[in-house]
């Protein structure tokens, strides 16, 4: 994961009744601190760059020694990262000769494999999407070619504009699977439209355009997905640019103001939330930098001016971001231009985003989430937000990734909660579950065969050819849980309340970061990687920093099973690689527990 050092992120500490009293971002935040006073850099920015494209120019040449035999999105990429190092002065292959081969090694090789209609077959078959893709980059790779009229570039560019105006016309046409992929064909075509201009190209923008953009009261796009979310705010950005269309930049600044309540002190982005993939996964900021860098100079915004700064400091940034930049520089003056003047960014705060039910808390390196917003009815697909993790919290270095709530009630498998409230100084979540058993159908409703509809039960666990709905039900038994989350100085007091139907296992999971060490835990017998907590306080610690986490809670072993029957009748988990550590109980079930 991205690393950034303590002392260099931990700038400015804010009261959190300060911070309650103004809206993200006010520029009461961050006034009166001039650019030269924080923004220090060992070199100039646009000379790493330029150094960090010509090391990866260096990389492309060797590598196009070899037969490209595979088609992937990098070589879009690749294409401008050779086009960048061409066209920069400062460049040490700066109008190389040297370099034409390889662009046309790679234009010829997409010629090669593009298909009848103008389509690429990777991602998805045929898929205009996975086509706006490799788009971009090129298209800005040609832009630069374009300015510049040696006759060495002349095969190289007509083979480009051959493949880019193919596919255009399939984009131009085409059709996508999500809803970021309107903004992502969108930006293509306006990129294809400012080196070969068609009227059919615009035409097409604004009938996805016509659609209407989707941003919510706390800044989240449809899918609410921290990947997504850079992919459309780039998108945006690009047909707000090369289109003239400014209105399209609103939906990003929102964007982009809720992404800093994100981000963890180390560049992690918090992803509980999203609908799509990486909802259980991790995703870092650093893709994020040319808009919060872009936006802070057109609008003069140091708020955003401070995230861009940040995102510099990130552990990665030199060989994620500059080495992907130069070009981008080089066709947008406004990149290069130095950052307005801007104060430290605020690492205090308290955040509740209450379209997806999530809060944030942070207290210098220390930060918690909670989560409550899964949508229901629980389907497990993509598009659905479906993550158990309902808390994790973080103290510098050491990361506590998940804490999931499990009972053995029907196999209904990990606690969701029904939304995030809050509650004087806490946060609640609850969930209510009620199973039935099933009586016989009504005389007028009965089938001689026996051959009833398939149906899902009433309870949403399982399906049979029962017609579910229409039979009456008895002997409902419930279970409620409630967790209520008490912050006070970084330090976290969790109640969980299990009652409803007795005797039934309770067990809550805390999965800590790989590579830690454990303490005051007793290890479970079947598993090295499974841990106990029965009593008293655990500690879970990572280079300097530590959580400490009690008193524990042992009733039980039961450690199979904790997904629940929308999982294990397909063999599947959501286990996920850590060390974890257990808590457990019967109900009625009562425990306080603290992290600090």
């Amino acid at each position: 994961m991205s690393k950034i050092s303590r002392q260099t992120f931990l700038m400015q500490s804010l009261s959190l009744s300060a911070l309650a009293m103004l809206p993200p971002f006010s520029s009461n935040l961050f006034a009166g601190t001039a650019a030269s006073a924080n923004y220090q850099q060992k070199e100039d920015l646009y000379a790493r760059m330029v150094k960090a494209n010509d090391k990866r120019v260096a990389a492309i040449l060797e590598s196009l020694q070899a037969e490209i035999k595979l088609l992937k999105r990098s070589l879009g990429y690749d294409f401008a990262n050779l086009a960048a190092s061409y066209s920069a002065p400062e460049s040490t292959y700066y109008k190389s000769a040297a370099l034409v081969p390889g662009m046309s090694r790679i234009i010829q090789f997409l010629l090669k494999v593009q298909g009848a209609d103008g389509n690429l077959d990777f991602g998805n078959l045929g898929s205009p999407p996975d086509t706006a893709f490799i788009l971009e980059p090129l298209c800005v790779a040609v832009s630069l070619l374009l300015n510049n009229k040696a006759k060495v570039l002349n095969e190289v560019k007509a083979d480009a504009k051959k493949f880019i105006v193919k596919a255009g016309d399939a984009l131009a046409t085409g059709g996508v699977h999500t809803p970021n992929h309107r903004w992502v064909l969108s930006a293509a075509l306006a990129r294809i439209n400012a080196i070969y201009p068609d009227p059919k190209y615009v035409n097409r923008v604004n009938d996805w355009l016509g659609e209407g953009i989707f941003i919510d009261q706390d800044g989240h796009y449809l899918e609410r997905s921290r990947i997504y979310s850079e992919v459309i705010d780039r998108s945006l950005i690009t047909m707000a640019r090369l289109l003239n269309k400014p209105v399209l930049l609103e939906p990003v600044r929102k964007n982009l103001a809720m992404t800093y309540f994100y981000m963890e002190p180390n560049g992690d982005l918090v992803t509980n939330d999203s609908r799509r993939q990486d909802q259980f996964s991790s995703k870092n900021i650093l893709d994020y930098y040319h808009h919060y860098r872009y936006l802070a100079n057109r609008d003069n915004n140091a708020e955003f001016a401070a995230i861009a700064s940040l995102i510099e400091q990130v552990d990665g940034f030199e060989e994620h971001v500059l080495t992907q930049s130069l070009f981008y520089f080089l066709e947008d003056p406004l990149l290069k231009k130095e950052l307005p003047a801007f104060a430290a960014a605020p690492v205090t705060y308290e955040k509740l985003f209450t379209t997806s039910s999530l809060a944030r808390i942070r207290r210098g390196n220390t930060t918690a989430t909670l989560f409550g917003g899964v949508d229901w009815p629980l389907i497990i697909a993509s598009g659905r937000s479906t993550s158990p993790n309902f808390l994790s919290f973080r103290k510098g270095e050491a990361i506590l990734k998940y804490m999931r709530l499990s009972t053995g009630f029907f196999s209904t498998g990990y606690f969701r909660s029904d939304g995030l409230r809050k509650v004087g100084n806490s946060y609640v979540l609850y969930k209510k579950l009620e199973v039935p058993y099933y009586q016989p159908l009504a005389t007028e409703l009965r089938k001689p065969d026996g051959d009833y509809t398939l149906s899902q039960s009433i309870d949403g666990r399982f399906w049979n050819k029962m017609d579910f709905e229409n039979r009456p039900v008895s002997n409902v038994k419930t279970l409620e849980t409630t967790i209520t989350v008490t912050e006070n100085k970084g330090r976290l007091s969790i109640d969980f309340q299990v009652k409803g139907s007795e005797n039934v296992p309770v067990t809550i999971e805390l999965c800590f970061n790989e590579g830690g060490k454990l303490a005051g835990v007793t290890a479970a017998e079947d598993n090295s990687e499974n841990h106990f907590l029965e009593k008293e306080t655990g500690q879970y610690s990572f280079g300097p920093d530590t959580i400490s986490f009690g008193p524990g809670a042992f009733a039980h072993q039961r450690l199979r099973g904790l997904d629940g029957e929308m999982y294990s009748s397909h063999f599947g988990t959501l286990r996920t690689k850590g060390m974890h550590v257990y808590l457990t109980g019967f109900t009625p079930f009562q425990h306080r527990l603290t992290l600090g």
